[in-house]
């Protein structure tokens, strides 16, 4: 019987909730995504949990930069060790790094502010269907493995895999059978289910969320994807802005772009609307899109 939509979100919630081994130091677990490694954001938004747990709970993350530096070993835990660099009457700074056996696979810097009045000005939200009526990730992989003639059962596993966020794009790319197009899409996502009324955990959330669908951007162009034989894909950087108080649990438009790649690397640009328009988080990665042999 497949998991509910609750189970899965309790699943993420439960490898957030990290285990203290010692101030300023945790420990967390991963989950198969069906990549090779350990998927980006589960590191990215388990290290902004440690982190939100060395400052004063007046304080909220506003900005994190990361460099995933080894892929991560899905059956062994990672270890999170905080290094409290400044703490001030405003801002606090604190630097992660995520450690297996012996090695950093994930090094990041995260900045902490009080909420403050000031200066508010953004750019529009883009004009494009709401989520109601488009079709879901999930329905929309298991189409388009339906529709091969010969499917290998571990692409089938891979494609199958269950995640907590629901993710509904406003035009579909199937990564299985890449066109090229223009190197922008607008992803409309949220969790599958509620999420305690805690604004740190949302933004851990949508941590962990944004590293969806982003270094994809900069392979459409080209007409290739993880999926593409021969294909080597990893995140390289994730850098993560919060503008504003956001619910994870409610629909969001992941609006997403990409300048540029060279040299086997690929830019890719992301801004996050709340459903009323707000601008709620921006976000920049640079991926490998590295093809090691012609499909």
């Amino acid at each position: 019987m497949p998991e509910s939509a609750e189970a899965i979100v309790a699943d993420l919630l439960e490898q957030l909730d990290l285990e203290v081994l010692e101030q300023r130091l945790f420990r967390g677990s991963s989950r198969d995504l069906g990549g090779k490694s350990v998927f980006g954001g589960q590191v990215a938004g388990q290290a902004l949990v440690a982190a939100t747990r060395t400052v004063d709970t007046s304080q909220l993350a506003h900005s994190l930069h990361g460099y995933f530096l080894r892929p991560g070993d899905m059956a062994a835990p990672i270890v999170y060790e905080v290094d409290n660099i400044r703490d001030g009457r405003s801002f606090a700074t604190r630097r992660v790094q995520a450690i297996q056996h012996g090695r950093p696979i994930f090094s990041m810097l995260a900045s902490f502010h009080i909420a403050e009045s000031g200066y508010t000005h953004q750019v529009a939200m883009p004009d494009v269907p709401g989520p109601e009526g488009l079709a879901s990730h999930d329905e929309l992989r298991h189409e388009w493995v339906d529709a091969l003639n010969r499917v290998p059962e571990s692409l089938r596993e891979a494609v199958g895999r269950n995640i907590a966020i629901d993710m509904r794009p406003v035009k579909p790319w199937n990564q299985l059978a890449p066109d090229k197009r223009e190197a922008v899409q607008h992803v409309w996502f949220k969790a599958k289910a509620p999420i305690p009324d805690d604004q740190a955990l949302h933004r851990a959330v949508l941590t962990y969320a944004s590293d969806f669908n982003l270094l994809t951007t900069s392979q459409m162009p080209h007409g290739v994807s993880f999926f593409t034989r021969g294909m080597q894909m990893a995140s390289i950087d994730h850098a993560l802005w919060f503008h504003r108080d956001l619910k994870i649990d409610d629909w969001l438009l992941y609006c997403m772009d990409s300048p540029g790649a060279q040299d086997s690397r690929g830019l890719s640009r992301g801004l996050i609307f709340a459903r009323n328009g707000d601008l709620v988080a921006s976000v920049a990665q640079e991926g490998l899109i590295r093809q090691r042999e012609q499909s």
